[in-house]
């Protein structure tokens, strides 16, 4: 899951950043509305945790102009306001979720993973190729029921391919929704990350390379 975070209170951002990439979320920060605004527009997000009081460009413009672009990014405000008007005008502008400070962190957690849920294809919590079985939800990988000791990254590069069912994913694609903006586009990090992903699936291997074009799933995947 690809997650922007705007929010001018440095100490705050920096620790909803933290930890929503120890959750495995690949994570960009900004501190200020402009900011903010042109990477919501470069990057396609799923979320993006949106504080209101922004300097440079209010929250509630940002939030406008996401909604008037059809985006399918969804929008977790924040406010230092927790009155039941702010929070309408909030949700009126197009929010989709309103969370107030101070938070309990489970509960921004929680929340921007229902929203991310929301802003991609419906996926089974469950997929399998072969013999080869991942639970989104619980975050677990087994094959040929072994469990299997995956990285967040590795994890997360496994479920997008096998989210494709069979089609190829570019390493651009996977630079994309896996990693933050802070990784280098001509890093040799995916490769990397696939070789080593290769040797902990074991074999039969399970992951082809389609050269000029990316990686896919050798099996069919089915849902759970």
């Amino acid at each position: 899951m690809r997650v922007l975070v705007v929010e001018d209170e440095r100490d705050m951002a920096d620790a909803i950043v933290r930890g929503l990439r120890r959750k495995g979320m690949a994570v960009d920060v900004a501190y200020d509305g402009l900011q903010g605004h042109e990477m919501a527009y470069v990057t396609r997000y799923d979320v993006v945790v949106l504080d209101r009081d922004l300097p440079g460009m209010h929250g509630d413009e940002i939030c406008a102009a996401l909604v008037e672009s059809g985006t399918l990014t969804r929008v977790l405000m924040l406010t230092a306001s927790s009155s039941v008007d702010d929070k309408v005008e909030g949700l009126e502008l197009g929010a989709d979720d309103y969370l107030a400070k101070p938070f309990d962190f489970k509960e921004l957690v929680a929340r921007v993973q229902a929203l991310g849920r929301r802003a991609t294809p419906v996926a089974p919590p469950v997929l399998i190729a072969g013999d080869l079985v991942l639970d989104q939800s619980r975050r677990v990988v087994t094959r040929g029921g072994t469990p299997l000791e995956l990285t967040n990254k590795e994890f997360c590069v496994l479920e997008e391919l096998l989210k494709a069912k069979g089609g190829v994913v570019s390493s651009e694609e996977l630079l994309d929704r896996v990693w933050d903006a802070n990784t280098d586009p001509f890093t040799t990090t995916v490769r990397v990350t696939i070789n080593t992903l290769r040797k902990k699936l074991g074999d039969p291997p399970l992951v082809e390379t389609v050269v000029g074009a990316g990686y896919r799933i050798a099996e069919p995947v089915v849902a759970s």
